[in-house]
């Protein structure tokens, strides 16, 4: 870490609703790497690695001959959870690259939930529920809506904290995506009033807190800074990345070491210790929501303000614009640009680097990626400037 390693180039595909596009998973996870390597301006043979997130069918073998590698160096994934892990596979593609295991390494995420199936529907158990299921199943706890949602109502009840600040959460991925083309809520703004007046999905979660489900790929290409310099694009060093503990998802989530809560509070105290910063010194913020709640409780256990303070700070828009109090989720998040499991917070903090964001905020330093809270382990990377 430390800047040795940075990215390079960035790519995606076209974001789509769930079921509509027209090409494969496999198809827009090539597209969105070799939109990466020609903003790179590297060649299809300089890549020697891969690095992906719960993705076992996008299979770096597959993807080395699909797209015509050399040779394939460095493959790897991070442990089972869910978005949780999309810095976590950015801090292994620096480890490959500062290890001197490869040269160029891809960290993706592809996902067609048309293809595939959606990730928010509640799981049927077939037959006799056993292990974590046995705990859940028999009282209809069966989607991740339902275990944030708990944990949500919770911390509301705890810290006397009103429907509206997830309200200005939501408010804020729909505002910002208003300025990005790619996003999937572009040209559909979203207002208080239609906001409360949506349909429940699991109290205190309206239909606007929770992200949609999306086909499409986003892609990073990560390298060494000497060599990134020689690139086409100005190279986003990392400055630092973390992973942290917490429980396993589902049943142990409610023990009550951990319960109200996201579990990003040791990825909090590791990122500011590893990089030497803090959340005040922070220019801009991508913080994962497939739920508004989760972004409510990780602000907290990050640093950026107490739980008593969390509905004032973002209150009036302050999460809102490029010249917002802590602008958040500029590009629109899962929940205003797409849900690529998270990625596409990677490609926008990225951009954000580089100048080159539809939300642009000026001269940013340090920005700060937050992976899906809610999960463990939890993880963040940290980029910023040479």
């Amino acid at each position: 870490m430390q800047g040795r390693a940075a990215v390079a180039g960035v790519g995606e595909s076209v974001y789509y609703m769930r079921g509509k596009s027209p090409d494969s998973e496999f198809q827009l996870a090539c597209t969105a790497i070799r939109n990466a390597v020609a903003d790179a301006g590297l060649e299809l043979t300089d890549i020697d690695g891969f690095v992906s997130y719960m993705d076992q069918r996008n299979d770096p073998l597959r993807l080395a001959h699909a797209l015509g590698l050399k040779e394939l160096r460095w493959a790897a994934t991070t442990w089972a959870g869910g978005g949780n892990n999309a810095a976590g596979a950015v801090q292994i593609a620096d480890a490959a690259v500062c290890a001197g295991y490869a040269k160029h390494v891809v960290a993706f995420r592809a996902l067609a939930q048309g293809q595939f199936g959606r990730f928010g529907r509640p799981r049927g158990i077939g037959g006799r529920a056993e292990g974590d299921m046995a705990w859940k199943a028999p009282y209809g706890l069966l989607s991740p809506a339902q275990e944030c949602a708990l944990h949500t109502k919770r911390f509301m009840h705890d810290h006397a904290i009103s429907q509206e600040a997830l309200c200005d959460i939501a408010l804020a991925c729909y505002a910002n995506a208003q300025r990005n083309p790619r996003a999937i809520r572009y040209g559909q703004p979203l207002t208080r009033e239609k906001y409360h007046a949506s349909r429940w999905i699991v109290e205190p979660f309206h239909l606007y807190d929770c992200c949609p489900e999306n086909d499409g790929a986003a892609a990073i290409i990560v390298t060494s800074t000497e060599r990134a310099r020689d690139l086409l694009n100005t190279p986003v060093p990392i400055v630092a990345a973390a992973q942290g503990l917490g429980p396993k998802y589902g049943f142990s989530a409610f023990q009550g070491r951990w319960f109200p809560g996201m579990f990003y509070t040791s990825v909090g105290e590791a990122i500011w210790q590893r990089s030497g910063a803090k959340p005040a010194d922070i220019d801009v913020l991508q913080l994962y929501e497939n739920f508004t709640g989760p972004v409510m409780m990780t602000l907290c256990e990050m640093g950026f303000c107490a739980p008593e303070e969390v509905e004032s700070f973002v209150a009036d828009g302050a999460l809102e614009g490029p010249d917002a109090k802590l602008p958040f989720n500029t590009a629109g998040g899962n929940i205003g640009e797409a849900y690529i499991h998270g990625f596409e917070l990677v490609t926008e903090a990225v951009r954000q680097v580089r100048g080159e964001s539809t939300c642009q905020v000026s001269d940013v330093s340090l920005s700060l990626v937050v992976a899906g809270p809610g999960y463990a382990p939890g993880s963040a990377v940290l980029f910023g400037v040479l």
